[in-house]
């Protein structure tokens, strides 16, 4: 008989101090990953996420709960804990908690931990084992350490508006952020990379260590092929707007009814799109015959395809693309998007039993496992949920 498999990070435990976004987005993967994540807030008003809204969690009746949705969609498979890390009797519960803990993560401000005896250099002697992880805008060191960190604010410092939004001289020119907190997601996916590879390296060393995850550093490393084409030409990406600064066509369409995508990635694939919107001529034309040539000749040739693509309905374009091998794609709304079939498919909305609401919706994992699939144990807590539950297991486990 086979035997049954744990979650990846099952018997892992995860004391978790940090708020808001990129901290809660960490610790939510490693709980979704199977670790047991207790996460520490504010008597009486916890998280400041859980008061972002509306929207607000509907009870079963339809009336607004407290739970804002912002707050929701962090904190899955968590249980909160009410502990005031400002009072002595507050410390001294966190200090045991960490004797007990394998990761602490937290998102304070640099040195902002330190009047509690509750930063790195306060507890790595006390608890070597501990795998102590710091969020903060900039770092540990450097010049800007000290300064607070905001993912808007990460997103104009760090480059990613100088490159997004639409280009100068054309209508609705100008920096733009992106559409979600992007800084604050990648940071997070960073930081919990970073605790799989320190718990891994602890199960050699048998050591805890620090982990210093900046905004900034993820922000930066995120821009990828960007940074390069800086680095390689001495020249800085400029905005684009929806054109790919490396690949043409690569870009938004409009079309008779609506706009669509078209990401043409090869000299091929380029063949196959002229082609298939009925000026084959224009694939074998040496001004764009490859990359480079359409490139150094965009001006010239995109015209000509927007006339083209005008004429067309979308989903018309769309099926004769796919029909050609050409990688193209709707613009959804998010409604759209949760309503299309390879979504509802994947099980990508999930319902959560939730003590307010009745039940919780909850975006899925992206995290697929054959053998130790993710699992939906809880909705995000409600404020101090696990309190008496905590307490309960901390006082067994004293010698």
């Amino acid at each position: 008989m086979t035997q049954a498999r744990q979650a990846p990070l099952a018997g892992i435990r995860i004391l978790d101090l940090s708020r808001v976004l990129a901290g809660p987005w960490c610790t939510q993967n490693l709980a979704d990953l199977g670790a047991d994540v207790i996460k520490v807030e504010r008597p009486k008003l916890g998280d400041d996420t859980r008061a972002w809204g509306p929207p607000f969690l509907k009870d079963q009746d339809g009336n607004d709960t407290t739970e804002a949705a912002y707050y929701l969609s962090t904190n899955r498979n968590k249980r909160s804990i009410e502990i005031d890390i400002a009072s002595p009797e507050g410390i001294k519960l966190v200090k045991e908690l960490a004797r007990h803990c394998d990761v602490l993560v937290e998102n304070f401000k640099v040195g902002g931990l330190s009047q509690y005896g509750l930063d790195y250099d306060s507890m790595k002697e006390e608890f070597p084992h501990l795998i102590y992880c710091s969020i903060t805008g900039f770092g540990q060191t450097g010049p800007f350490a000290e300064r607070p960190g905001y993912d808007f604010m990460i997103q104009g410092m760090g480059g990613l508006m100088s490159i997004t939004g639409e280009r100068d001289g054309l209508p609705g020119a100008g920096p733009q952020k992106a559409g979600v907190a992007v800084t604050d997601i990648i940071t997070g996916m960073y930081a919990a990379l970073a605790i799989t590879a320190a718990l891994q390296e602890r199960q050699r060393s048998g050591l805890g260590q620090h982990l210093d995850i900046a905004l900034l550093d993820c922000h930066i490393a995120m821009l990828a092929n960007q940074n390069l084409n800086f680095m390689t030409s001495g020249k800085a990406p400029e905005r684009a707007g929806n054109a790919h600064q490396n690949v043409v066509p690569y870009q938004v369409f409009k079309t008779s009814d609506g706009f669509m995508i078209v990401a043409v990635g090869n000299d091929s694939q380029f063949r196959s799109y002229c082609e298939a919107i009925g000026v084959p001529a224009l694939g074998q034309d040496p001004k764009f015959v490859t990359n480079r040539q359409r490139i150094v000749n965009r001006g010239e040739l995109i015209p000509m395809l927007e006339k083209i693509m005008a004429t067309g309905e979308r989903d018309a374009w769309i099926s004769k693309l796919e029909a050609a091998g050409v990688p193209c794609g709707p613009i959804q709304s998010i409604d759209q998007v949760f309503s299309h079939p390879q979504v509802i498919e994947r099980g990508i909305w999930k319902n959560m039993p939730h003590p307010m609401g009745g039940t919780a919706p909850t975006t899925a994992s992206p995290m697929r496992f054959s053998a130790t699939p993710v699992e939906y144990r809880r909705a995000a807590p409600t404020l101090g949920q696990h309190t008496d539950e905590i307490l309960a297991e901390l006082r067994q486990a004293k010698p």
